[in-house]
């Protein structure tokens, strides 16, 4: 997902965003957080290289959020999900 789930647009997402992805023409985009979770987002307006405005707009604001990137040193990796509910 990360080197063509994003279409021409692949290469630009997984160095800025970080995470596998994969969108869809009808304007949904399926992100994972390794092992951990699963992200869904949905909205029609697309970008030139069919991926959903929105969509990504919302996944780039959760991964910074939540430091998710796959590559950055402060993804929390398999402790992603214990994190959310230490907060709570």
């Amino acid at each position: 997902m990360f080197t063509c789930g994003m279409y021409d647009g692949a290469g630009d997402w997984a160095t800025q965003v970080g995470l596998p992805a994969k969108s869809g023409v009808g304007g949904g985009i399926m992100a994972v957080v390794n092992r951990q979770v699963g992200v869904g987002v949905f909205s029609p307006r697309l970008d030139g290289a069919g991926n959903s405005v929105r969509g990504k707009l919302c996944c780039i604001e959760l991964a910074d959020a939540f430091g998710l990137h796959a590559f950055g040193a402060t993804n929390p990796g398999s402790s992603f999900l214990r994190g959310l509910t230490k907060r709570a």
